[in-house]
């Protein structure tokens, strides 16, 4: 039977993970599991309301909006109507003819869905998943076939940076994160503090690996120029994000005032954002984030626009996801080898269990990242999943039912 059940995944951190524009004690992301003629695709989503205005209550409350039997029912046919096959053929015929309309029209147009960029990566993961499991195929070869240079299919492991966050001293984050390949650093209130840390990571790891300064849009213009001008002398050479979302004058500005490269996180969620940003110059590198960009589709097309511009980009994570977007940022790297830097995230350290099996693995000993093995994302919900679902779709009543029985319905 096809259905969809929702995750409202809050899962207890062993550890928190502070920075200025945001305390974590717990996930806090929505996981989807859709099922079609047998097969579920995973997908999740992160919402952070001070990154996108979003958060996971009003994408659940989007979800119930969504016409999710005519979306299930888009999965067994071929591409919709107006599509010369209509809904013959091979399930792989069928998979592939709708997997080339989601890379033509992206997915919200492919599926009719509006809504915003965490409902679109919550659905087109799921959907992405469910299509490669399909077609054996990893979902990375599903956004960007294979071909030669830094978009191939190359399987060697991938090195990530490493984030010390404003709980963890700079003596312990030497002496236990390492090895190190690229750094950033969480900037505090208190700039001397700030500079201390660039100081000691600079001098303990030399001049070879770089180290970035994130902000999170705390910065005044005016304490931003004075700022990044003390970071670099310590030896920092990239700044992440220094002002609010959207200044891309002042942000242009402080490139040509300080010379020191800019990379914009929370202002770039789209590729309309990516345009404004190029226009402007207002950024030297683009931090992609699959759900604050809106999916994988969306997320691989700022790259090939960043690409054209001579920006630089990283491969980002949101913290504390739980498994299907750790999957997808994955996916995208490995697609896409010519990041500067790759983020992993901590799943390993902050969680005691995952809602996914298996669990999304670093080589600590190396700190890189290996591909996934299997098709779609390769991984499936553990059974401590259950503890957190809380809505069930049935497409034969297109309606959404709180999980437990009982209680308010929702139309799809």
């Amino acid at each position: 039977m096809d259905e969809a059940l929702l995750h409202h995944a809050a899962l207890p951190m062993q550890v928190s993970f502070d920075h200025p524009a945001a305390r974590r004690r717990r996930s806090d992301s929505l996981v989807l599991a859709l099922t079609s003629g047998g097969v579920t695709g995973l997908g999740e989503c992160a919402p952070r309301p001070y990154v996108t205005g979003e958060t996971t209550a009003g994408v659940r409350a989007e979800l119930q909006r969504v016409p999710m039997a005519r979306l299930l029912e888009r999965l067994r046919t071929t591409g919709g109507s107006g599509s010369s096959g209509g809904s013959g053929g091979s399930d792989s015929s069928r998979s592939e003819e709708l997997l080339e309309l989601l890379r033509r029209d992206g997915f919200a147009r492919t599926f009719g869905i509006t809504g915003g960029n965490n409902l679109i990566c919550l659905l087109e993961t799921a959907v992405l998943d469910l299509l490669g499991q399909r077609l054996g195929r990893g979902v990375g070869e599903l956004i960007r076939p294979a071909g030669p240079g830094p978009s191939g299919d190359g399987r060697e492991p991938l090195p990530v940076s490493q984030v010390i966050d404003l709980g963890t001293g700079v003596e312990e984050f030497l002496a236990t994160r390492g090895p190190f390949h690229f750094v950033k650093v969480k900037a505090s209130a208190d700039i001397e503090r700030d500079a201390r840390t660039v100081t000691a990571i600079r001098e303990a790891l030399g001049p070879g690996v770089p180290v970035m300064v994130d902000a999170n849009m705390s910065w005044t213009y005016d304490e931003a120029l004075g700022n990044i001008k003390r970071l670099a002398d310590c030896g920092a050479g990239l700044i992440e994000e220094p002002l609010r979302k959207g200044s891309w004058d002042e942000l242009r500005d402080l490139r040509r005032g300080t010379g020191v490269p800019i990379m914009l996180d929370e202002s770039l969620c789209s590729l309309d954002d990516a345009r404004t940003a190029v226009r402007t110059g207002a950024a030297d590198a683009f931090n992609i984030r699959v759900a604050k960009c809106g999916g994988l589709l969306n997320s691989a097309a700022i790259i090939d626009f960043a690409r054209e511009h001579g920006i630089a980009f990283q491969i980002g994570v949101q913290v504390a996801e739980t498994g299907p977007l750790i999957a997808a940022s994955r996916q995208l790297a490995f697609r896409h080898r010519d990041a500067i830097t790759v983020e992993a995230g901590q799943s390993d350290r902050f969680f005691e269990q995952m809602i996914v099996t298996p669990a999304p693995a670093v080589d600590r000993a190396a700190n890189t990242i290996s591909p996934a093995e299997g098709a779609g994302f390769g991984m499936a919900l553990d059974d401590s999943a259950r503890a957190w679902a809380v809505l069930r779709h049935a497409p034969d009543t297109d309606r959404w039912q709180p999980v437990g029985g009982g209680g308010e319905s929702y139309e799809g």
